[in-house]
């Protein structure tokens, strides 16, 4: 069976799945998006991404023009026709088609497209033994720039790191702020174990707030692991007893090695371990 997409309501086979060349999303990356995960056919947490993503297009003056509630009714459709029920979902609402000039308000008729599909993002021996990452040069966008907190269409910023990423023979690198903080890595938020507190970057380290990284920090609180969202250096990060990434995609991910240096025992530790326990049985609930 082709793989349908859903373009403004509308399910179209994948290879006529179309948008202008003078959509602005094509032009200057002039859009937003959420990644979603779904398990036995209903999105995790989908009223959280959904409210990320009507934040992150209020904050770049984006209408969406649909309602939250048909969004949902499309998401749900879309999963159905393509007969997925643990997969991977994509939102994306271009700014629409413009001139070839930057002026948004020379754009109309902004584009919903709904992806799914099934998603492997790391191969099963990453989860059980671990992450090599390394710190890329590409520093995070600079939240006076482009805030992280907006999920935009333009993540240049996270490709480059990427590729140093890649470059580097790592599936993911580490982003630092302009302070030279901890911020996240290229797709995922990171954790820190040090002697029995889970630690993360705050949002005003200049991160993207996770989905996933908010389920796991709520987790942590049901297991009664103290949990604190605090600054970071790379220091803290090289003598933790433990470490791993939170993502839609990802979900929960041990990290071993960053920057050749091992972590803890160099194997997922015990908390990392319990918390990607406790997710798996989050993520299929019938709650």
């Amino acid at each position: 069976m082709s793989l349908q997409v859903n373009i403004n309501g509308t399910l179209v086979p994948k290879s006529d799945a179309k948008i202008s060349v003078f959509d602005h999303g094509v032009l200057y990356g002039d859009g937003v998006f959420e990644g979603m995960r779904a398990y036995r056919g209903r999105v995790f947490r989908l009223e959280e991404h959904l409210r990320r993503l009507w934040a992150s297009a209020q904050s770049i003056c984006l209408t969406i023009p649909m309602t939250r509630e048909e969004m949902v009714r499309q998401v749900d459709r879309t999963l159905q026709v393509n007969q997925i029920d643990e997969g991977y979902v994509r939102l994306i609402v271009t700014r629409g088609i413009g001139t070839l000039g930057l002026d948004a308000h020379l754009t109309s008729d902004p584009q919903v497209i709904i992806i799914t599909d099934h998603i492997a993002l790391y191969p099963r021996e990453f989860y059980e033994q671990g992450l090599k990452i390394v710190t890329a040069s590409t520093v995070r966008n600079h939240p006076g720039a482009l805030n992280p907190r907006i999920k935009s269409l333009n993540y240049l910023n996270n490709i480059l790191a990427k590729i140093e990423g890649h470059q580097a023979g790592c599936v993911e690198a580490l982003m630092l702020n302009h302070l030279g903080e901890v911020a996240e890595c290229t797709g995922d938020n990171i954790f820190i174990v040090t002697e029995g507190v889970l630690r993360t970057p705050p949002i005003s380290a200049g991160i993207l707030e996770g989905i996933t990284r908010g389920a796991v920090i709520e987790l942590a609180q049901q297991e009664a692991i103290p949990v604190q969202e605090i600054t970071l250096t790379r220091h803290d990060v090289y003598t933790a007893d433990e470490c791993f990434l939170t993502g839609s995609a990802a979900e929960v991910v041990p990290v071993v090695t960053v920057d050749e240096r091992s972590i803890g025992t160099g194997r997922p530790g015990p908390i990392t371990r319990r918390l990607i326990e406790r997710f798996h049985a989050l993520v299929r609930s019938s709650e």
